[in-house]
């Protein structure tokens, strides 16, 4: 993570140390979204002849810079993580616009082989302080679940979910950045160990370890009630014990930007990435820790004209 994290500063540093971007492109924290933001970075610089600038930013900070100004384009808003950032600030300010093209996408809970073949195959067996036990990495006789990295809506959504579903009682609910969840299911296959963790497709673990989805009940409206981001007590407020709602992300950019370069509007509209892309992308800079610039600037090259089909009229 610290490898590309560098890289990330280098490749958004050395351009722009005479003279100011003339856009800036937020990158998450999560390599899909680190991909995603060094191709349109490179992508809009040779078609339009822009220079960007990448800027490292969490999800709720983006969406008011992208509200102020400070923020340009974001490259993977997911939903419904950030429903109600986008009923706030697309809906109804109008400051931001979603690009209508959407990644499919799913949330929810994995348990690696070793988890599996201990009997941990539903939702249900977390609760059970037996198995959860089968989880204790540190030796306290709690079992451990990472929920994601800290910055993510998604983790604090699992914090309900376990809350919910009722196993937060005897599982440690762990927030770590995600090169350390993955590094902790590295670990866990090559040992042996039985693991548990949150997961989300389109991702490359899937194409490096046998894992499964947890067991849990569907998704029901009636029973997915996530407060607000702004009530102080969201968490307490809020109730999931069913499985998540379809998920899918989109492209974001400000609204002045759209008006200011209605052309790179029109173009980020029509990028088109499939999941199985984004898997590729993921493996490439988790797995064979290719720098995301590099990884840009090959699969521009690689897709150059379908990217100049993306910038027709």
């Amino acid at each position: 993570m610290l490898a590309v994290t560098a890289s990330i500063f280098i490749a958004s540093g050395s351009a722009h140390a005479v003279q100011a971007a003339d856009l800036v492109i937020a990158v998450p924290n999560w390599p899909s979204g680190q991909a995603t933001a060094n191709i349109l970075k490179v992508a809009i610089g040779k078609t339009f002849g822009l220079e960007a600038d990448l800027r490292e930013m969490g999800e709720l900070n983006a969406f008011a810079g992208l509200e102020s100004g400070e923020l340009d384009i974001h490259p993977e808003v997911w939903r419904p993580n950030l429903d109600a950032a986008i009923e706030k600030y697309v809906d109804d300010k109008k400051a931001v616009v979603l690009a209508k093209r959407a990644v499919a996408a799913w949330q929810g809970l994995c348990a690696t082989e070793d988890a599996e073949k201990a009997g941990i195959k539903s939702v249900k067996d977390l609760s059970d302080p037996e198995k959860g036990a089968l989880l204790d990495t540190d030796g306290d006789g709690r079992g451990e679940l990472w929920i994601g990295a800290p910055t993510w809506t998604s983790a604090s959504i699992e914090r309900v979910r376990a809350l919910s579903y009722g196993y937060a009682k005897n599982l440690a609910l762990v927030e770590a950045e995600e090169d350390v969840g993955m590094a902790a299911v590295d670990a866990a296959v090559a040992t042996g160990r039985p693991m548990v963790f949150a997961c989300y497709a389109p991702h490359n673990v899937f194409e490096l370890h046998k894992v499964i989805r947890l067991q849990e009940p569907a998704y029901d409206p009636a029973e997915w009630k996530i407060a607000p981001g702004s009530d102080p007590l969201w968490i307490e407020h809020s109730k999931a014990d069913v499985a998540w709602p379809p998920s899918e992300f989109h492209i974001a950019w400000s609204a002045s930007f759209g008006q200011k370069h209605a052309d790179v509007a029109a173009f980020l509209q029509k990028v088109d990435l499939t999941p199985q892309e984004v898997t590729m992308m993921t493996y490439a800079l988790q797995v064979e820790r290719t720098p995301p610039a590099a990884y840009a600037e090959k699969w521009v090259a690689d897709n150059a004209a379908r990217i100049e089909g993306w910038a027709k009229p």
